[in-house]
């Protein structure tokens, strides 16, 4: 269909000005009340119990952090936030899911106390997340590759084991794609996909930014075969389900098990 932007073209356009990307996300009307609204209030948050009672705060905070969907689970969020991450056998750092982490670092009441939003993470970071998180559901609307290539973007050099790809059915799907691997691999038994991938790539690949460029590259293309442009390919197979971008209970469950040594 003439006229239609690809995968590819559009991740690319994206991906090449993540600035001005951004610029333009934040120049949105109800993108800036919302960040507004955060910055204005963040300053009174002196408590978990403060920050949990500012619904709108606080849900603007779990979208910075891709939790969006994770929202109506408070007394989750609370345990994450109470315990912090200082200590190793805390809720948080029993995750396979990093967000969690993230979350807490970022607002270390059990750490810092009262003074856990006044700093730089926990202020500037969140809005930076928030500006970023909303570049992508963006993008999503228009084509869902492209939101995949960019949290992929995101996401991948943080990564630390194999296993955090299946935790994240958005990285897996990426993965999968990329490798042209068929749909039924996603139910085969997980140490057997984990010694699939490592014969494919290293996660070092993704601290390499030529190297993660080059694999969003053939992703993208082989995401636009699949799913051409043109189509009606629909995005909330794979964003927008319970955990955005994160794992089941069952398999959350099961993949802690294997994090805590339990293979």
């Amino acid at each position: 269909m003439p006229g239609v932007t690809t995968t590819y073209t559009s991740y690319k356009l994206l991906a090449a000005d993540m600035p001005r990307s951004i610029e333009r996300v934040a120049a949105e009307p109800m993108v800036a009340r919302e960040t507004q609204y955060f910055r204005d209030t963040i300053e009174t948050v002196k408590s978990v119990d403060d920050f949990m009672s500012d619904n709108r705060l606080y849900n603007y905070v779990l979208k910075a952090h891709g939790l969006e969907d994770m929202a109506y689970a408070k007394a989750f969020i609370r345990k994450v936030l109470t315990e912090g991450v200082s200590n190793e056998e805390s809720f948080a750092n029993k995750l396979t899911d990093s967000r969690y982490r993230d979350l807490a670092r970022a607002f270390d009441f059990e750490a810092l106390g009262a003074a856990a939003t006044g700093t730089e993470a926990a202020r500037l970071g969140t809005v930076s997340k928030y500006m970023r998180q909303t570049l992508e559901q963006n993008a999503g609307e228009e084509n869902a590759g492209v939101r995949l290539a960019l949290y992929f973007e995101r996401m991948a050099p943080g990564l630390d084991n194999m296993y955090e790809i299946l935790a994240d059915d958005a990285l897996a799907e990426v993965v999968r794609t990329t490798l042209g691997l068929p749909p039924e691999v996603a139910a085969s038994d997980i140490d057997k996909q984990v010694q699939l991938f490592e014969k494919q790539f290293s996660l070092d690949d993704f601290k390499d930014t030529e190297k993660l460029s080059r694999f969003l590259d053939r992703f993208t293309t082989m995401w636009e075969v699949a799913n051409p442009s043109a189509g009606s390919f629909d995005a909330s197979s794979l964003i927008g389900q319970q955990t955005s971008f994160g794992i089941s209970p069952d398999l959350m469950l099961s993949l802690n098990t294997l994090k805590l040594g339990g293979r």
